[in-house]
């Protein structure tokens, strides 16, 4: 067992289970007593506690990492520097990883990357504004919520000294795939190689494949240096080009041709979500089956020589490619026989002859088939995406912006030709006017203005308000407490403004019990009288008691706002199937038949429902076969004479008795019926009939 789970840290945090197993920390689901609230502590491996450059280090980076407040990044409340313990206490987070929601998910859409990614920015913009380089950019830091809330984590717990950065050794394999090249190399990183990451994670979800992939951390780290990926469409056409764009230039080897900020790059975002069809200046040539260069092999060479002096010195094996890499130069002439240039002349020409002759055929093909003629389609009204998508006689759209603030974004507003207006030939250029703008607004300063007036506000810029109610006692209720972007940023028409609204009022927690084992009845009182509100969910494979409480969702002991919801899985029961039996004694001193009905939980059962003669047997018997409870009635002659109610699980049987009452003969209550010649009925006294009352008794004990 974990020798943290139970103990309390400092007299504070109470350990309740572990949750995070990472490289160098572990992490810890706790409940905070003195702020009364649920926590996750990251605590320092042991094996670290003696690396003084680290903890030098660890120490800096989590006070500043204290000074970080965004809604798209984990907060952390406390940390502690013991020599016993070091560790950090950060915001809970009841979600799961980016990487493990991609590896459920494989490709995402776009819509969906546009949506993770928008709020991974916005995390980085923050901490870039103060400073602070995450350096480790990766789906396994991301968090994801279920209402899809996006969480950064560890914000420069994971740096090395200066010494360690330049070393690439297999235990960064889970970081490699996402480092920046000049990261890989040792130089100096900045908030541009985090942009990097950003741009390899978008190629990640969009394809649901890796950039670069090898069998070692140093190829990775190679590949990142040399390689170039290959083009997102080529592995998922379904990609937009501008996204695809985008995401080739925040992925640029140089950091100069890359995004310079967050804010660069979260424009064009925004610019694509407001026209998903608009396309960037960026056209990188990738070529996707590179030629392997004589340098890579060398290196490999000098690699393997310089772990074998090491092995020889009984040193400790690293894999440190960017030292290594600097020991050499690609650019050397190599010197070649002259019959090497006839043969390579000979087959340079033989190759053009064979293009030229390929070309010829291609140029009398295409004369001999003329495009045919079609009908201008109409466009008006649709949305951009889908026009492009759905283009079987391959038409090439030059696109227009143009806003109209009454219609949809991304709509086609306008075409030339007109619809139907003439016929042109497969392949045609049409130009479509799509409602969008690439005109900037500023974001108006709203700060302490009441929330209608900010609203109001925020329209007037065509900008899209979305208001935030956050507890805040220092603005007055119902005023703006802080605004994302800040004011005076620029931003596209259409854009979210983020109004952060002062609600003064302190949201009241309460501490979950315990109900597992319990049953959902009690469960719930229990639940309910604390405030919380429950949602239940039956395990149809549990061989528990029905309606017995497995499994409760958030976890018993955490700290949950009044009114949260509380999923409990409780059992369906299920159970071998059981057989009862059940003696029905017939009534004494019947000499007649009697027709017995017999009907299990509302349905007739027709293999029980028969005529039975008393005088000849005094008891039937009847078998049931199921599980859980059923009710039986038995029915002599239409009227109730037994009641049985099972429980299948325990076998017990109870039993509801009732007098049985003949049928009244036929002759005494009928009036006999006579016709007139008049055909009008004659004047008799009707008899008089008695319906007996049914007289049940109670018999609560097992049937006999």
């Amino acid at each position: 067992m974990d020798k943290y789970i139970g103990k309390k840290l400092d007299g504070r945090y109470e350990i309740h289970e572990l949750i995070g197993v990472g490289g160098m920390a572990n992490v810890y689901r706790c409940t905070d007593t003195i702020d009364d609230r649920e926590v996750a502590v990251k605590i320092l491996k042991d094996e670290f506690l003696n690396n003084e450059e680290f903890i030098r280090r660890f120490k800096n980076e989590s006070k500043a990492i204290a000074m970080l407040s965004h809604p798209n990044i984990v907060k952390v409340y406390d940390v502690s520097f013991g020599d016993m313990i070091q560790y950090i206490v950060m915001e809970y987070i009841d979600g799961i990883t980016l990487k493990e929601y991609i590896e459920m998910q494989g490709v995402l859409s776009w819509k969906e990357v546009l949506h993770f990614t928008t709020q991974i920015l916005k995390a980085l913009q923050h901490a870039h504004e103060r400073g602070i380089v995450h350096r480790d950019i990766k789906p396994q830091n991301i968090m994801l919520l279920q209402n899809g809330t996006i969480k950064v984590t560890d914000f420069g717990i994971a740096r090395f000294s200066d010494k360690a950065t330049r070393t690439m050794t297999e235990q960064a394999i889970g970081s490699v795939h996402y480092i920046a090249p000049e990261q890989a190399k040792g130089d100096v990183t900045d908030g541009k190689s985090d942009i990097y990451s950003v741009g390899v994670m978008l190629y990640e979800m969009l394809t649901g494949k890796l950039p670069f992939e090898a069998d070692s951390a140093v190829s990775v780290a190679l590949m990142q240096l040399q390689s170039t990926p290959t083009m997102p469409r080529v592995i998922n056409p379904d990609i937009p080009v501008g996204l695809e764009q985008i995401t080739m230039k925040a992925m640029q080897k140089n950091p100069e041709d890359r995004y310079q900020s967050a804010v660069q790059m979260l424009t064009d975002l925004e610019r694509f979500r407001l026209n998903p069809s608009v396309t960037f200046d960026y056209n990188y040539f990738v070529d996707n089956q590179p030629t392997k260069a004589v340098g890579n092999l060398r290196a490999k060479n000098i690699i393997k020589n310089k772990k074998e002096e090491l092995n020889e010195d009984n040193k400790e094996v690293s894999d440190n490619t960017s030292e290594i890499i600097e020991d050499f130069d690609d650019d050397r002439p190599k010197e070649h026989k002259p019959s090497y240039y006839a043969v390579k002349g000979a087959l340079i020409s033989g190759f053009a002859v064979i293009v030229i002759i390929l070309l010829l055929c291609v140029f009398r093909a295409c004369s001999a088939s003329q495009a045919s003629d079609v009908d201008v389609p109409d466009y008006l009204g649709k949305n951009i995406v889908d026009v492009q998508q759905d283009n079987p006689n391959k038409f090439n759209f030059e696109i227009k912006s143009k806003y109209d603030e009454s219609k949809e974004i991304g709509l086609v507003l306008e075409q030339e030709p007109e619809p139907s207006s003439m016929k042109i030939k497969e392949g045609a250029t049409i130009t479509l006017t799509v409602n969008g703008t690439d005109t900037n607004v500023t974001t108006p300063f709203i700060l302490n203005t009441s929330e209608k007036d900010a609203v109001a506000s925020i329209k007037g810029k065509n900008l899209v308000p979305k208001v935030i109610y956050v507890e805040n006692t220092k603005t007055a209720e119902g005023y703006v407490t802080n605004v994302f972007p800040n004011a005076g940023t620029q931003l596209t028409i259409g854009s979210t403004v983020y109004v952060y609204i002062a609600n003064g009022a302190r949201v009241e927690n309460v501490t979950i019990p315990d109900v597992t084992g319990l049953s959902l009845t009690a469960a719930k009182e229990k639940l309910e009288a604390l405030g919380l509100t429950v949602e239940t969910t039956y395990d149809e494979e549990s061989k528990e008691s029905r309606d017995t409480v497995l499994n409760q969702s958030p976890l018993q002991y955490g700290k949950v706002q009044k009114g949260t919801k509380v999923n409990l899985t409780v059992s369906a029961g299920k159970e071998d199937k059981k057989t009862i039996s059940i003696y029905v004694d017939l009534p004494a001193n019947v000499t007649d038949s009697v027709d017995m009905t017999v009907i299990v939980d509302g349905v007739v059962n027709t293999t029980y429902s028969k005529k039975l003669y008393p005088q000849y047997s005094k008891t039937t018997t009847l078998q049931f076969e199921g599980t859980g409870t059923s009710h039986i009635v038995v029915q002599l002659d239409g009227s109730p004479y037994r009641e049985y109610d099972i429980d299948y699980a325990t076998g017990n049987v109870s039993t509801t008795t009732y007098e049985y009452n003949p049928p009244t003969s036929s002759a005494e209550t009928t009036v006999p019926y006579t016709e007139s010649p008049s055909h009008q009925p004659q004047d008799t006294e009707p008899l008089e009939t008695t319906n007996p009352a049914e007289h049940p008794t109670s018999n609560n004990g097992d049937n006999d």
